[in-house]
């Protein structure tokens, strides 16, 4: 049968946190037998945005990682439960019972993404449940979808065949940034763009008269290379700017080499342990 897919795009993420409003909204105060019981006003984040800053001046971004349940092809919060407190549905939705999940605060340690909350009310494990109480109803998105102005997050029922054309595609990755292998073994969640997060960039400019008129110079080759190896390459933009992304944290050497058509301008070199700004090469 088909399942349920939730996808979320990094890139466009504003960390405007509407998705974290509309899900309180639906679940503050109510109670959703078939699925969960109300969410308490403070303490949960069932849908949970991660924020990373990375640079350093003058070259700075934001990234921002939402978190809800991933919704896992094998659970592991199904796995520590001892009967059938949580389980899985056909369609990949992921619900921890309310009645016969109470008492089991062991349940909140199963998850290895921290998405699952304890509720001291009701003494229920808790977490997202991408309203499936509303999707049983004929909605045909969460409420977390529904409110996200960006399309950042996006819903669908698909089959084995659609979902193998979208990883041949390349653009979805897991949690831990692999790519998926099949519809049956992967989460629900899904993601795009993940690098925003998880990787690193090297960025820098190039510009003429140092202390006198400064100008940015625009169009400069840099190239990157790597143990003496080219990796990438790219021109500096009307700013003078140029940024390599994607690069793993702590990977060590990096050297830069500029040039302006046939003119080689100058090299740097850095070594990277986080994102960082190269300086502005002056020439």
């Amino acid at each position: 049968m088909k399942k349920y897919q939730m996808t979320i795009d990094l890139e466009k993420c504003i960390n405007c946190n509407n998705c974290f409003l509309s899900c309180k909204d639906e679940h503050y105060d109510n109670d959703w037998p078939s699925c969960t019981l109300a969410q308490p006003r403070h303490g949960h984040r069932w849908m949970n945005i991660l924020r990373k800053e990375k640079g350093t001046f003058p070259h700075i971004e934001v990234a921002y990682l939402p978190r809800p349940c991933l919704h896992c092809a094998d659970a592991p919060c199904i796995q520590k439960a001892s009967g059938n407190e949580i389980y899985k549905r056909p369609d990949g939705i992921v619900i921890i019972d309310p009645e016969k999940a109470k008492g089991r605060k062991d349940l909140v340690s199963a998850c290895p993404h921290g998405a699952i909350f304890w509720n001291e009310d009701n003494q229920t494990p808790q977490k997202c449940t991408l309203c499936a109480h509303l999707l049983d109803r004929g909605w045909d998105r969460p409420r977390c979808v529904q409110t996200c102005p960006t399309g950042a997050l996006s819903f669908q029922k698909v089959g084995e065949e659609e979902f193998q054309a979208q990883i041949r595609s390349g653009s979805l990755e897991t949690i831990d940034g692999k790519t998926p292998e099949s519809g049956a073994g992967t989460p629900v969640v899904l993601y795009k763009h993940l690098q925003r997060f998880n990787t690193c960039f090297i960025a820098g400019s190039v510009a003429t008269g140092k202390g006198v008129v400064e100008e940015c110079i625009e169009g400069v080759t840099v190239d990157l290379f790597k143990n003496g190896v080219k990796i990438a390459g790219m021109e500096t933009n009307a700013f003078g700017d140029y940024r390599f992304l994607g690069l793993p944290k702590n990977s060590g050497t990096y050297e830069l080499a500029m040039t302006l058509g046939d003119k080689a301008l100058g090299q740097t070199r850095v070594d990277l342990e986080e994102s960082c700004y190269a300086g502005t090469l002056w020439v």
